[in-house]
């Protein structure tokens, strides 16, 4: 099912009812069974989220209900080394993101009582939350009616309504997406937006690279990303480990080693101690 709409559609409320009758009809036949959806406990949807930044969906179901199962709830994850967080996140990458969720689990336990609240400026508070994940968790934990732009609803605004376009803007995108705006029932229309936004990026070329907001991922094969990585997955498997020992586990120099290690010690994930190096 591939369709578009009008560039500007007018007047807004019919067109507006069309899109969505469209959206839900594709929806009802190809909803995706996610883990994730069958609750609305907000901290198993901020896990989700976390997870779900840069990452493919097929990728985090493989993870998603072990980590629930290890971190059941804010206290637990708050309480944990981050050394047994890591191990739980090997495979889903940006390690950066599991940091931010246990310092956003730690704020809540010890500024918000173990809640995690509803209002988007106290939730852009947090480390790694930015707009749209601030938008997701609302509309999904607490039907929120926020406005959601991420991958996959800029993906469908730009074909359905800039199909002719070869740049699109976010600023273009958002008086769409509010005005088309299931107010009563959010969650669902977000799920049915990011399942078809899904589908076009299957079978269409892939409508965001006509959006203003498009950049191209960067090769990961002998980046820093993953020389992070490797020192990382090392630290979670042995503990503990000398300078030259990572060298030699990495097949790298100590002047490429060094810089990293610098940066990871800077970001909270590991201490120095002369020649040792550990996670925190």
């Amino acid at each position: 099912m591939g369709f578009v709409m009008r560039e500007r559609p007018e007047p807004t409320r019919q067109y507006a009812g069309e899109f969505r009758d469209r959206i839900y009809h594709f929806y009802r036949a190809n909803r995706r069974d996610l883990p994730w959806r069958e609750t609305r406990e907000p901290y198993r949807i901020l896990v989700s989220e976390f997870m779900l930044q840069q990452t493919q969906v097929a990728r985090v179901l493989e993870k998603y209900d072990g980590f629930i199962t290890r971190f059941p709830d804010f206290a637990v994850l708050h309480a944990a080394p981050v050394e047994d967080l890591l191990r739980e996140w090997q495979g889903l990458g940006y390690n950066r993101r599991a940091l931010a969720l246990k310092r956003t689990a730690s704020l809540i336990m010890n500024g918000w009582s173990g809640v995690l609240p509803d209002d988007e400026e106290a939730l852009l508070s947090f480390p790694g939350i930015g707009k749209a994940t601030a938008a997701a968790i609302r509309a999904f934990a607490f039907g929120k009616p926020s406005l959601l732009l991420e991958t996959n609803t800029r993906r469908v605004f730009i074909h359905c309504f800039f199909h002719d376009r070869p740049v699109v803007t976010d600023k273009e995108i958002l008086p769409l997406l509010e005005e088309t705006l299931d107010r009563e029932n959010p969650r669902d229309w977000y799920y049915a937006l990011m399942d078809y936004g899904a589908y076009l990026g299957r079978t269409n070329e892939n409508p965001n690279h006509r959006s203003q907001q498009y950049k191209k991922q960067s090769p990961f094969e002998g980046s820093v990303r993953q020389v992070r990585g490797k020192i990382l997955a090392l630290l979670v498997k042995h503990g503990t480990l000398t300078r030259e020992e990572l060298c030699r586990e990495t097949g790298l120099p100590q002047d490429q080693i060094d810089p990293v290690l610098a940066v990871l010690a800077k970001e909270g994930f590991i201490a120095l101690d002369r020649d040792m190096v550990k996670i925190t």
